[in-house]
């Protein structure tokens, strides 16, 4: 296997962007949660509009994932982590088109900001990688807390009978416990005050409200 050199990193970046944005990314394989819901209820035109709101923000989610794990891979030193985050992103891949499948069924459209989110988190992704392995680590731990904290919040605001989009966020809050884990066993160091407290949070609040809406 040759290796590769800048132009075709930049070139595989390239395509692993515009299959995140505009098209289906690459998979585990797994299959989706929600294909057990053999009966699902129809929702009254509340619950539809309530139920499109959270999932195109988990979507907004995945896609911002994808650019974070892409830009920490792109520059961590250690082929080892590089792997991790690449396995990570597999399946972050999972959730971006359980997510996706569901707003088609559900009769809307994921957030026309997608460029945006997954550049702007390909960016923050690089810094973190650029800081030091540890410190990517403990980037990629706090931010699946606070995804697991949001994905509860969702839980509890989906109308009951959307089981489908329940399947699909109870899975993902399975995996993100899991990349928060294996970050800290990888050797995640715990990150400064003003970053996950009031930077991260700040970011997140912008993205959610914003992809609710776009």
């Amino acid at each position: 296997m040759r290796s590769l050199n800048l132009v075709d990193r930049v070139l595989h970046e390239v395509d692993q962007a515009l299959r995140t944005v505009h098209t289906l990314a690459p998979t585990t394989d797994r299959p989706n949660p929600s294909a057990e819901i053999h009966n699902p209820v129809d929702l009254t035109d509340d619950e539809r509009k309530k139920s499109i709101s959270l999932m195109r923000i988990n979507h907004a989610g995945e896609v911002s994932a994808q650019g974070l794990y892409r830009g920490q891979a792109l520059m961590s030193k250690s082929e080892e982590i590089k792997q991790q985050m690449n396995i990570s992103a597999m399946e972050e891949n999972d959730h971006l088109n359980w997510c996706e499948k569901r707003l088609d069924e559900l009769g809307s459209h994921k957030s026309y900001l997608s460029p945006v989110w997954y550049l702007g988190s390909l960016g923050i992704g690089a810094a973190a990688g650029l800081a030091g392995d540890k410190w990517s680590l403990g980037f990629v731990k706090e931010t699946e807390d606070q995804v697991v904290r949001h994905l509860d919040s969702h839980l509890d605001k989906l109308p009951d009978n959307d089981l489908a989009s329940r399947a699909i966020l109870a899975q993902m809050k399975i995996d993100e416990e899991h990349h928060a884990d294996v970050a800290v066993e990888a050797g995640a160091a715990d990150l400064p005050f003003p970053i996950k407290k009031m930077l991260m949070p700040l970011l997140s609040k912008v993205m959610t409200k914003t992809s609710a809406r776009i």
